[in-house]
């Protein structure tokens, strides 16, 4: 097996394929991208060998490595005793504020599972998503945006049953001063 910089490691523990999501082309990096993120649905051994190589590509030129980093973090959360994600979750409220809409929106849509790895990295998370949900009124985007929190929010209360997460939620539906879209916001809590 190799590093994410192509180097053959001592364990041999992280996946080839790793190198492939930093790569310009498409096909290769797509490819791995689907890879990763099947690898990381469930904890890996080899989080700490990447771990430095994915937080660096937060801020990379290229917006689909920005996504894919978000992502892939994401999914490493629960493979992480150390918590070193909760020093990771500026950085990745950062991405949520991506020049590139479609990049920001994948990191929201995947900041919801650093919750999973436990209740110190799930109320982190929750802090952090409905401070951004307070932030992001003047946004362009801000319904999407909102919407995306709620529905995160849903993801990991139904993915953990966590109790405290339902009224956090509901109060940040209810912030919401347009009628039409605190109703858009509690139907999606709601499905």
């Amino acid at each position: 097996m190799r590093t994410y910089d192509g180097a053959v490691t001592s364990t041999g523990a992280v996946p080839d394929r790793f190198g492939d999501l930093w790569s310009k082309e498409r096909d290769r990096q797509n490819a791995a991208y689907t890879a990763m993120m099947r690898a990381t649905g469930h904890p890996v051994s080899w989080a700490y060998e990447v771990w430095d190589a994915v937080v660096a590509n937060l801020r990379h030129d290229d917006n689909h490595n920005r996504a894919i980093a978000a992502q892939v973090l994401c999914n490493l959360a629960i493979s992480d005793p150390d918590l070193r994600i909760l020093g990771c979750l500026d950085p990745l409220i950062h991405v949520t504020r991506d020049s590139r809409f479609v990049t920001a929106r994948h990191c929201l849509q995947s900041l919801w599972k650093i919750g999973l790895a436990g209740p110190d990295q799930r109320n982190a998370v929750v802090a952090a998503l409905a401070a951004r949900f307070a932030d992001a009124a003047p946004e362009k985007n801000a319904t999407l945006i909102r919407f995306d929190i709620v529905v995160g929010l849903r993801n990991l209360y139904k993915a953990t049953g966590d109790e405290t997460i339902e009224p956090q939620a509901l109060a940040l539906v209810e912030t919401e001063n347009d009628p039409k879209y605190r109703g858009k916001y509690a139907k999606a809590w709601r499905q």
